[in-house]
């Protein structure tokens, strides 16, 4: 009877196992199958369908979607006609170049120019080209070009004090995208009207400079001034926005020329939690603001000694010229006295971000590098107001001056005032003296409750209460006390009178009481430029330098605009 048990059992179990492996190969097939049903779909698939079905954020750092083109053949073709491109190319380049060195040319030479220029063996290499779209009047290319060549590169100059010096210009390299303009399109051959160029973007440019027969390095000054020189102007003759046409066609191209497009007004507020750069002490921070990088266009604030939550409040006001494609950087250092500053940290906004006629406020988080995708490092963080005012815009704040007055775009936005001066009486002074708008009146706080506040005593509460205070005009005002709470409830309205609100700020300290002093919890820091602006508003406001907590305030201005001369 076991026998016949055993022998059943035995078949059973062998059935069970050839049909349970007949299960798992046709399980398998099937999902060979569905995989490869799935990646002849991918295959099928175009990148504009990847970027639909997965978000850029989500693909891994080295998967790339380029939109540039290999150009292997013009290489080639480029290294065999390179040696004709560098003896027409250069005297053209000579010609055109040193009336620029000589315009940038350092004070403390009184001659620069060429004295011998060529290309060298080595040929340019195009490593991708893209089409930008441009609506219907013009095509634009984008060359993203790399040359690390030999050149000979010599410049003679001359010293205030007569001494003579041939320095050669070596170690070429350069990496940059240069943009290329086709437009107007007309209805005759070659179906363009004019060419213009433009260096779009310089991504590297390291060159070094040497004596001939000699160390450059031994007369002080001297390289940095010639380097300065050289970049500055590449930067301003060349470099996006700046562009050069060419006309094919002849007609008048003055609307391709590079025109200023509006005014960007920039309010450089704070910064906080700033990398200390110091050993002893702490860094002493200011900051460069520019949009583009030439010495007469970038504005350097004040320093703030031994501080790393710097208040600047400092007013500065740029041209634009392309608010497509152009961004505001900033650059935070640390002062060395002496010695070169260290950089602690940059940020950018892109000017397309910004709303016409808007003001925006923004906390920038500093990288070590703008070029960087990735910088985790905590370097602070950079406080602006921006406020980009087109040329020719209808604002919809009313001007409360005539036209011709000299006022910043911010000054423009403000609200209408009157002093009782007659609009003709302004129109005519203005034409004899530049005057200031001084926006005076009443900030009236109301300092309602605060949220999340840390506790400060044994038993887990706080006693807290809030000090205001404008930073320019120093007047102080306090709250009282609220015992043992984490969620104190104020409801108390403080009156200001502000002297010059586009300049001043207020500054809200929230303090723990003790029997034997205070304890700082943290503070907020609020520009007047909005409730300048809009008259009246609430808002909720997170404290700095706390681990939690945040305040609601109802902030209220009644203007009182005055006049100020300036000479």
């Amino acid at each position: 009877m076991s026998f016949f048990f055993g022998l059943f059992i035995g078949i059973t179990v062998g059935i069970g196992l050839i049909m349970g492996f007949v299960r798992s190969e046709n399980y398998r097939s099937k999902r060979r199958s569905d995989l490869a049903a799935t990646v002849s779909a991918f295959s099928k698939m175009t990148v504009e369908d990847s970027k639909k079905l997965l978000p850029l954020d989500f693909y891994p750092s080295w998967v790339v979607f380029s939109e540039k083109q290999k150009l292997t053949w013009l290489n080639l073709e480029l290294t065999k006609i390179w040696p004709y491109v560098d003896q027409a190319a250069s005297e053209l380049i000579k010609t055109s170049v040193e009336p620029v060195l000589e315009q940038y040319r350092p004070v403390i030479l009184s001659s620069l120019k060429f004295s011998k220029l060529t290309l060298g063996t080595v040929a340019p290499q195009f490593t991708g080209v893209s089409i930008i779209e441009d609506g219907e009047d013009g095509i634009t290319m984008e060359l993203e070009m790399q040359w690390d060549g030999n050149p000979s590169i010599v410049l003679d100059i001359k010293t205030k004090l007569g001494v003579s010096l041939p320095i050669q210009v070596k170690n070429i390299g350069f990496t940059g995208v240069f943009r290329l303009m086709f437009k107007p399109l007309v209805n005759e051959f070659p179906c363009f009207g004019a060419v213009c160029y433009s260096l779009r973007h310089k991504k590297k440019l390291d060159f070094t400079l040497k004596v001939v027969g000699g160390d450059v390095s031994s007369i002080p000054g001297i390289s940095d001034a010639i380097e300065s020189t050289i970049r500055d102007a590449i930067e301003d003759s060349i470099t996006w926005p700046v562009r050069k046409i060419i006309p094919i066609i002849p007609g008048d191209y003055s609307d391709l020329e590079l025109k200023p497009v509006g005014t960007l007004e920039v309010k450089l507020v704070q910064a906080k939690e700033l990398t200390n750069k110091d050993i002893i002490g702490k860094s002493d921070p200011y900051a460069v603001v520019y949009i583009r990088p030439l010495a007469d266009r970038m504005k350097k604030s004040k320093t703030i000694n031994n501080q790393l939550n710097p208040i600047w409040n400092e007013h500065f006001e740029f041209i634009v010229e392309d608010a497509s494609t152009q961004h505001l950087i900033v650059k935070i250092f640390d002062d060395e006295g002496v010695q070169a500053s260290e950089l602690i940290g940059c940020a950018q906004v892109l000017l397309k971000d910004l709303e016409p006629g808007k003001v925006k406020d923004v906390w920038l988080k500093l990288v070590k590098d703008l070029d960087l995708q990735r910088d985790t490092k905590n370097r602070g963080q950079v406080h602006l107001e921006l406020l980009y005012i087109p040329f020719g815009m209808e604002n919809s704040f009313t001007n409360p001056f005539a036209p011709k007055f000299s006022m910043t775009s911010l000054e423009k936005a403000l609200k209408s005032g009157s002093d009782g001066t007659e609009a003709g009486d302004l129109e005519k002074a203005a034409n004899q003296k530049k005057r200031e708008v001084i926006v005076r009146g009443v900030l009236s706080v109301t300092v309602i409750s605060a949220e999340e506040v840390p506790a400060t005593d044994i038993l887990g509460k706080a006693d807290p209460y809030v000090i205001l205070s404008l930073k320019k005009a120093g007047t102080k005002n306090k709250t009282r006390v609220v015992n043992d709470s984490l969620n104190p409830v104020w409801n108390q309205t403080f009156d200001f009178v502000v002297e010059d609100g586009l300049h001043d700020m207020l500054v809200l300290e929230l303090y723990d009481h003790d029997t034997f002093g205070k304890d700082y919890i943290g503070r907020c820091i609020i520009t007047l430029t909005r409730v300048i602006l809009e008259g009246e508003y609430s808002d909720t406001v997170p404290l700095d330098g706390a681990k939690s907590g945040k305040l609601n305030l109802h902030l209220k201005w009644s203007a009182q605009p005055i006049y100020r001369d300036s000479t």
